[in-house]
C-alpha cells in the first residue's frame, strides 16, 4: 500500500529539515536555505498591499477600490510576495510533491513581511483553512497546515485545524468568476458547535497558501465570524494579481 504521510509527521520533517544544510530552491545553491537570501532579497522585495485583500498597490494606497466598496469578511490580510515565478514552483513542490521544506521557507518569507510578526503575536489562534475530506485523502496533507504550524513554529499547530472545518467538498475553484465561488463555498465551512467558546471574542489568524480571488478565505472568515471571533486576519504566502474580486 503506497503510504502517505500525514500533516503532522510532514510538520515533525519540516522542522528537522532546517537543521540540515540544502540548496536553495530557486538558484540551487549548495548549501544554503531553502530559499538563499540573495533569492530573497531578489524576488520578494516589500511592496505596498491594500491592507485588507493584500493586493499589491501602486503608489503606495493604503486600500484597493474594490474593499473600500465592500470589504471582505477578515479585518485585515498580508502576502509575502505575489503569485508568479518563482514562487509558483515553490508553492507546487508544497502542494503537490509533499515537500515540508518549501512550507517553512515560504512562511519564514511571510513571516518576514511587515506588520505580520505582530498580527501572529496578537492571535489566540492560527488556523488554517481546512481541506474536505475528500481532498485531504487524495492529497494525503494540507498544505496551509503545514504553513500555520511553521507560522507557530510548532509541529502542535496542526490541532487548530479542528477549530474550522469544512463541511462538504466543493469543485476546483480554477478559472472561477468569483460570484461562483463565493456560491460553491456558501456554507462550506463551519466552527464546530464544541468549539465555538475557544473561538468567541478572540482574535483569529486565517492562513492560506494563495489568494487569487479571496473567496475561499472570505467563506472561512464568515464561519469564524459567526463563531464569535473579533478580528480575523489573513495570511496568505502568494497573492494573485488578476483583476481583484473578479
Amino acid at each position: 500500500m503506497f503510504f502517505r504521510p500525514g500533516t503532522w509527521l510532514l510538520q515533525g520533517l519540516a522542522q528537522a529539515r532546517q537543521a540540515l544544510p540544502s540548496e536553495c530552491g530557486i538558484c540551487g545553491r549548495w548549501p544554503s536555505q531553502r530559499v538563499c537570501a540573495d533569492c530573497a532579497a531578489r524576488w520578494a522585495e516589500v511592496q505596498p498591499r491594500c491592507k485588507h485583500c493584500a493586493l499589491a498597490l501602486p503608489g503606495g494606497a493604503s486600500e484597493c477600490g474594490a474593499c473600500l466598496r465592500a470589504p471582505p469578511a477578515f479585518d485585515a490580510a498580508w502576502a509575502a510576495v505575489d503569485y508568479g515565478y518563482p514562487w509558483s514552483l515553490l508553492l507546487a513542490q508544497l502542494k503537490f510533491q509533499q515537500d515540508p521544506g518549501a512550507a517553512w521557507a515560504l512562511a519564514q518569507l511571510l513571516a518576514r513581511a511587515p506588520g505580520v510578526a505582530a498580527a501572529l503575536a496578537s492571535a489566540r489562534w492560527i488556523i488554517p483553512v481546512p481541506l474536505s475530506a475528500q481532498r485531504l485523502r487524495e492529497r494525503g496533507f494540507n498544505q496551509a497546515a503545514l504553513l500555520a504550524g511553521a507560522l507557530a513554529r510548532s509541529p502542535n499547530a496542526g490541532d487548530y485545524a479542528h477549530l474550522l472545518v469544512r463541511t462538504r467538498h466543493t469543485p476546483a475553484q480554477s478559472g472561477l468568476h468569483r460570484d461562483l465561488r463565493l456560491r460553491n463555498l456558501r456554507g462550506a465551512f463551519e466552527v464546530p458547535a464544541r468549539q465555538a467558546a475557544r473561538i468567541a471574542g478572540r482574535r483569529v489568524v486565517l492562513v492560506d497558501d494563495i489568494m487569487t480571488t479571496g473567496a475561499t478565505l472570505d467563506a472561512a472568515a464568515q464561519a469564524l465570524r459567526r463563531a464569535g471571533a473579533i478580528h480575523i486576519c489573513a495570511m496568505v504566502v502568494a497573492r494573485t494579481q488578476r483583476l481583484h474580486r473578479q
